[in-house]
C-alpha cells in the first residue's frame, strides 16, 4: 500500500505557482514535437510546416479540452459561474474535448495549406500517448480521477481525498493509454503511415478500449455518476470514439 500526499504545486516563486499539471502539458507537447520532427515525419514539406501547425494544435487542444469539460462534465456549475470557465489553472480539461479541438484545428490548418489533414493527425496520433502519459501522472500527483476502494497490494491512499485504499487508476491509464498505446502505434507505423487516416483510426480504437476498461476501476465524476447502464460518461464517449475509429479505418482502407 502506498500513501499519496504529493503537493500539486511543483514550483512556487513568491505568489506564482507552477503546477505539475501545467508542466505535464508542456513536457508532452515539447517531447511530442521533437519526436515528430526528428523521427516520424518523413515528408519534407510536412516537416517544414509542422512548426506552424503546432500553434494551431496547442490552441485547439486548450480550447477544445476546456469547452469539452465545461459542456460534458460540469455544465450546471459553469452555467452559473461563467467567469470560472476561464480559470484553466484550477483544472478541468476533457481529453475527448481536446481531441475534437485538435481535429478542428488540424482541418483549418490543412485547408489553409491545401493538404490532407490526416498527414498531420497521424503524426499527432503517434506522439499523443507521450502527452497522455504525463497527463495521467499529473492526475495521480493531484489526487484526481482516483480509483475505487480496494485491498490489492498496490492500492494507494490519497490523503487529500480520504484514508481509504484505492485503485491507482491514473497509473493504469498512464501505462495503457501512454506506454502500451505508444508501442502499439509504433508497431503499426511502417505498415499504415503511408496510408493517411489509418493511424488516426487505430489511435481512436485502442485509446477508447483502454479508457473504457480502466473506467470500471475509477470513481465516476461526482456531479455525473453513472449515466447509462452503469456506464460512466467517459465510457459512453469512448464507445462513440471507438466506433468512429473503426469507421475511419474502414473508409481509409486502400481497398475501399
Amino acid at each position: 500500500m502506498l500513501i499519496n500526499n504529493f503537493d500539486p504545486v511543483a514550483i512556487e516563486i513568491f505568489s506564482l505557482e507552477i503546477r505539475w499539471y501545467s508542466l505535464a502539458y508542456i513536457a508532452g507537447i515539447l517531447l511530442g514535437w521533437i519526436l515528430a520532427k526528428k523521427v516520424f515525419i518523413q515528408n519534407a514539406d510536412i516537416n517544414k510546416k509542422f512548426d506552424d501547425y503546432i500553434s494551431y494544435l496547442i490552441i485547439g487542444l486548450i480550447i477544445g479540452g476546456r469547452i469539452g469539460y465545461v459542456l460534458i462534465y460540469n455544465f450546471n456549475f459553469y452555467i452559473n459561474n461563467l467567469v470560472d470557465i476561464f480559470k484553466i489553472w484550477e483544472g478541468g480539461m476533457s481529453f475527448h474535448g481536446g481531441l475534437i479541438g485538435i481535429i478542428i484545428a488540424t482541418a483549418i490548418f490543412a485547408k489553409r495549406e491545401k493538404q490532407n489533414p490526416f498527414l498531420y493527425m497521424d503524426i499527432v496520433a503517434l506522439v499523443a500517448p507521450i502527452g497522455i502519459f504525463f497527463g495521467r501522472i499529473s492526475n495521480f500527483i493531484n489526487s484526481e480521477l482516483y480509483g475505487k476502494a480496494t485491498n490489492i497490494p498496490w492500492s494507494v491512499i490519497f490523503t487529500k481525498v480520504d484514508n481509504v485504499p484505492r485503485h491507482p487508476s491514473q497509473i493504469y491509464e498512464a501505462l495503457l493509454e501512454g506506454v502500451v498505446l505508444f508501442l502499439l502505434l509504433i508497431y503499426f507505423k511502417n505498415k499504415f503511415l503511408s496510408r493517411p487516416g489509418l493511424i488516426s483510426g487505430l489511435f481512436l480504437v485502442f485509446y477508447s478500449i483502454f479508457r473504457f476498461f480502466v473506467e470500471f476501476y475509477r470513481v465516476p465524476d461526482e456531479q455525473l455518476g453513472y449515466i447509462f447502464l452503469n456506464f460512466t460518461m467517459g465510457q459512453v464517449i469512448s464507445l462513440i470514439f471507438m466506433f468512429s475509429g473503426l469507421l475511419l479505418i474502414y473508409l481509409k482502407n486502400e481497398k475501399r
